[in-house]
């Protein structure tokens, strides 16, 4: 059986990403903030920013000045739109065009922050244990009194396991934030979506979700926001005993029927999650068969009762979480990771 070949569809449900950032904001009594780095968390930066500015959201965070740049051009002049990398050294013509405000790291960026853009709003990050972006303690005592008097816009850290609710350094983090920030004026911040989570003592006065946004754990009430349908291009009889792709890595136990889909790790799906993975004809699970290969995929879809058209990688049943398990690692993972060739439809 022959099929054209196709490309598969990406739907991104904007209504969805909506009702997720209102249902972690009616958690907090503070402000909430949107997460937008990663090009929407690879689902658009642009559109999705739109979105959430339309929810409510007034303050947005990237990773890196360009990608602040991007949605200063989606957003226009208002909203606060904050950078986690900081003031980097060929940052300034770009943060002072596009009104950005870095969230500095380091003595040596505030230095560079003051002296190229003097009375240029900024935040400042504090490294209560990750170990990855902030002031550590003896940095911060020793600058404290200079940056207090330069009135930062935020304070914020980074919660290293608010995934996991009960691990102890969630509150070790908590007490050095307290203690770091102590009769400090400026608005704090915390938490992230797993940090909302955790409760109202880790809220201060502004919480910025990400992940939970775009419908991944650890916000398990969140609504699905992509579903990923991708063509059958080719279903063809394989007979016991042989073997399907490449490798030979499964040998067909019966005469099974296997569908040849149009996706593959050159659009995200991660390779090692072929021996685990499902695809989904309607209701119905089918195990994915053989290697992932960079443009396809194959499918077993010997118990369907019809030949199918499409079949569904991402949808109500298999969240990216789901995905992200067959494949050993996270649905952040999945999510930033798929490609550019699929069609892409936004919802909502």
């Amino acid at each position: 059986m022959n099929r054209a070949m196709g490309t598969a569809r990406l739907s991104i449900n904007h209504s969805a990403i909506a009702a997720n950032w209102r249902a972690l904001d009616a958690l907090t009594r503070c402000e909430t903030a949107a997460v937008v780095k990663a090009d929407g968390y690879g689902l658009g930066a642009g559109p999705v920013a739109r979105t959430l500015a339309r929810s409510g959201a007034r303050v947005f965070f990237v990773a890196m000045a360009e990608e602040g740049a991007a949605i200063r051009g989606a957003l226009g002049p208002e909203p606060q739109i904050c950078v986690f990398s900081g003031h980097m050294e060929g940052d300034t013509d770009i943060l002072r065009a596009h009104r950005l405000t870095p969230m500095l790291n380091s003595v040596d960026q505030m230095l560079r922050h003051v002296e190229a853009l003097p009375g240029h709003s900024f935040g400042l990050q504090l490294d209560t244990g990750m170990n990855r972006l902030g002031m550590e303690p003896g940095e911060w005592s020793a600058l404290r009194e200079i940056a207090i008097e330069q009135n930062p816009f935020l304070i914020m850290s980074h919660l290293a396991c608010a995934d996991e609710p009960d691990h102890p350094m969630n509150a070790h983090q908590l007490r050095l934030f307290r203690d770091m920030t102590a009769e400090m004026e400026a608005p704090r911040s915390l938490a992230a979506t797993g940090g909302i989570l955790l409760g109202p003592e880790y809220h201060f006065e502004l919480t910025r979700p990400g992940i939970g946004l775009y419908g991944g754990l650890p916000f398990a009430e969140a609504e699905p926001v992509v579903r990923l349908d991708a063509p059958v291009i080719q279903i063809r009889t394989v007979e016991a005993g042989e073997s399907v792709g490449y490798g030979n890595s499964w040998i067909a136990q019966r005469p099974s029927q296997i569908a040849t889909v149009s996706a593959g790790y050159a659009d995200g799906l991660i390779r090692a999650m072929g021996p685990r993975a499902l695809v989904y004809a309607g209701e119905k699970p089918c195990a994915v068969v053989g290697r992932v290969s960079m443009d396809l995929i194959t499918v077993d879809v010997t118990d369907l009762d019809t030949a199918p058209e499409t079949l569904s990688l991402l949808n109500a049943h298999q969240t990216v979480d789901d995905l992200a398990l067959a494949a050993g690692t996270i649905g952040y993972e999945i999510l930033t990771s798929l490609g550019a060739r699929y069609k892409r439809k936004v919802l909502g």
